[in-house]
Order: structure tokens, then C-alpha cells, then sequence
């Protein structure tokens, strides 16, 4: 059974993300920040700043870090926030501080490799802070689904269910940013999918860390 103790760090990164996001929002620097900070697919191959003009200050291996902490307008923050604070918690209770970090972190930067290889020549910049909570939602959705997948064949029911969740939720996000990539802020779908397939990947392992077990213990 998971402990019922406070999950402070949540609420210690989720204020970051607001006080930052919040900043440039009021100050009307997200585009600025966006370009300089945000994760670009071109700058991997290409020199960026001289087809934009703006001379990037962060490394390019630092942007999917850094670009977390921008958002396009509340809603986009407000919504990122909201979610943290929804699967962040339980989550934590699971895997514990260093857990919680280490999904965000690998789900930062499997968001943007999901993205890089869904255009690896787009000049649009990508911010925001839902690739690597969609690591904290995977590993979630496995934890607290409660799925009654069957087995098929030589394949275990828990390897169908994480399968059917990897493949529903990539599905859904395709679906989303192909949809909104003509308006005012376009979804990074792929990005979504690699957050969520990494934090399924990491949950177990995450487990076996904190617990010494390999199984999803129990949720209640």
C-alpha cells in the first residue's frame, strides 16, 4: 500500500513552472523566450538563429528542460498545472521524490525526441510543460487504470494493457496535433506520445527502485 504523506515537491515544481510562465506572460516575453529557450527540431540540424534572427542563449541539449517553463497564455498554464496537480500526487505516493523526478526529467526529453522525429525540419518551437507530465500521466494510467486486460497468447495481461494505453493514448495525441496544426497554438501530439510511452516504460523499474518489487502494488 502507498503512503498517504504530503507530496510537497509537486507543489514545489508546479510553482515554479507558474512563477516563470506567469513572468513571461505578464511581461510579453513568451515569444522571445520561445525562440531563445523553447526546444526547436531545426536547431538540431541546422543554424537556427540566423533563419529566425534571435540568437538562442540555451544550449540545444538544455531546451527540453528550459522549455518546459514556458507557456502560451493561462490557459495553457492553468491546464499543465492542473494535471500536475491531479496525477502528480498519486503518483508520488508510488515512486517516491526521486521517481517523480526522474519520470520528468526522462519525459522531457522523450517528448522532444518524439517530436524532433515528427519534424525533424520545423522551425516552430516547442514549450510547455505536458511532455514531461505525460510521462507522470503513463506512469498514472498504469498505477490507477484498474485495467482487466486478458492475456493473448504467450503475451501477460499487463504487457496488453500497457499496450492498448500506449497505442490509445499516441492515437488520441496524433489525432490532436494534426487537427490543431493550422491554429493559433498547435498541440505537439508526438511529444504527448513520447512523454507517456516513457513514463509506462519507467514505471516498473521505478517500483522495483523504491519497493524492491516489480508488480504495480496495490492503489487503494
Amino acid at each position: 500500500m502507498f503512503e498517504r504523506r504530503p507530496s510537497p515537491s509537486i507543489l514545489v515544481i508546479g510553482g515554479l513552472i507558474a512563477c516563470v510562465s506567469a513572468w513571461l506572460i505578464l511581461t510579453g516575453g513568451v515569444w522571445s523566450a520561445a525562440i531563445t529557450a523553447g526546444f526547436v527540431p531545426l536547431r538540431m540540424t541546422s543554424n537556427f538563429a540566423s533563419i529566425e534572427g534571435f540568437a538562442p542563449f540555451v544550449p540545444v541539449w538544455l531546451t527540453p528542460l528550459t522549455a518546459a517553463f514556458i507557456h502560451d497564455g493561462w490557459l495553457h498554464l492553468g491546464f499543465n498545472l492542473l494535471t500536475l496537480a491531479i496525477v502528480g500526487t498519486p503518483t508520488q505516493r508510488a515512486v517516491g521524490l526521486r521517481g517523480v523526478l526522474v519520470l520528468l526529467l526522462v519525459g522531457a526529453y522523450a517528448s522532444v525526441a518524439a517530436q524532433w522525429l515528427a519534424g525533424p525540419t520545423s522551425p516552430a518551437p516547442m514549450i510547455g510543460a505536458s511532455g514531461a507530465i505525460s510521462a507522470l500521466i503513463g506512469a498514472y494510467a498504469l498505477l490507477f487504470g484498474g485495467g482487466k486486460a486478458k492475456a493473448i497468447g504467450p503475451v501477460p495481461a499487463h504487457v496488453v494493457h500497457a499496450l492498448w494505453l500506449g497505442a490509445s493514448w499516441t492515437l488520441l495525441n496524433l489525432a490532436i496535433g494534426w487537427s490543431s496544426a493550422g491554429s493559433d497554438m498547435p498541440v505537439a501530439g508526438a511529444a504527448h506520445a513520447g512523454g507517456f510511452i516513457a513514463g509506462m516504460v519507467l514505471l516498473r523499474p521505478l517500483l522495483r527502485w523504491r519497493w524492491g518489487v516489480w508488480r504495480v502494488a496495490e492503489t487503494d
